[in-house]
């Protein structure tokens, strides 16, 4: 079972939210080869609570996961700390919908949590809770008290941190993984659909609730697999971004202009340009 730790469902996080484009997300991430999602969006993203509202609503529930086209969606989400970096959570819908709720008064620049702070609201709840691309430049994770660190749930191997320097993005990570005795997963960190796939998680059994997913983390039952196109694709995702997010401060509808492309994801489109 392929699964992707670190999604999200929007093309930005200061970009209003578009049903269309979410379920476009969704049906390339099953394109791309992927059973199960993460969907970690952003805890100060604009229309947080309608994105959940949505995919509660929306998908066939299945134990803690909602079902879109055979694509199981956990719900989850990505918060950034005082400290500088983000914490990754993933869990029950209502927990984190409530728990986005609760960060309401961090939400502003320059006001977010501090690290223990956030431990001590997780603790509330039934989540995992997991350090999002702990080497990133800015980023200072790795700094934190080692108690603290302790406290970490799962360190999430980067699909962008990847194609940037995979050999140091694995040096750091499973080694801090080993430090604290925590099982290292994958996320692609994707806003766009041609990021899917760089990277995923191959579980040994099918998953439906966290309980499951805690389980076979911890015993290590599952593999990581690193598409040999990784760098490729998060190039490919970061020119997408950008000209869409263009397209949409001219004025321009982003979502009607990407959906016009006759149905195919822009990785096939790029991949096909290549290879002429």
């Amino acid at each position: 079972m392929y699964i992707d730790f670190h999604t999200h469902g929007k093309l930005a996080k200061y970009l209003p939210f578009s049903i269309p484009y979410t379920n476009w997300l969704l049906g390339e991430a099953k394109n791309a080869g992927l059973d199960a999602i993460c969907l970690t969006e952003h805890f100060n993203t604009q229309q947080f609570d309608e994105v959940y509202g949505y995919i509660a609503s929306a998908g066939e529930r299945q134990g803690d996961a909602y079902v879109f086209d055979g694509l199981k969606v956990f719900p989850g989400m990505e918060t950034d700390i005082a400290e500088g970096g983000h914490v990754l959570s993933i869990g029950p819908m209502d927990a984190i919908r409530e728990l986005n709720r609760r960060l309401e008064p961090y939400k502003e620049k320059g006001c977010f949590i501090p690290f223990e702070g956030l431990m001590n609201l997780f603790d509330e709840y039934p989540v995992l809770v997991g350090a999002g691309h702990p080497f990133r430049e800015g980023g200072h994770i790795p700094e934190l008290p080692p108690q603290m660190l302790k406290e970490f749930d799962f360190l999430d191997l980067n699909g962008k941190d990847i194609a940037e320097d995979r050999e140091r993005t694995e040096q750091l990570t499973y080694e801090l993984g080993r430090q604290l005795g925590k099982p290292v997963v994958s996320g692609s960190d994707t806003h766009q659909a041609c990021q899917y796939g760089c990277i995923r998680t191959d579980f040994e059994k099918e998953i439906s609730s966290f309980a499951e997913l805690r389980d076979e983390m911890n015993a290590g039952r599952y593999t990581i697999c690193v598409s040999p196109e990784a760098a490729f694709k998060v190039k490919i995702a970061g020119l997408l971004k950008r000209s869409l997010k263009e397209i949409h401060a001219l004025g321009g509808d982003y979502v009607s202009v990407l959906l016009s492309s006759g149905g195919e994801s822009p990785a096939v489109l790029a991949a096909k340009d290549r290879a002429v």
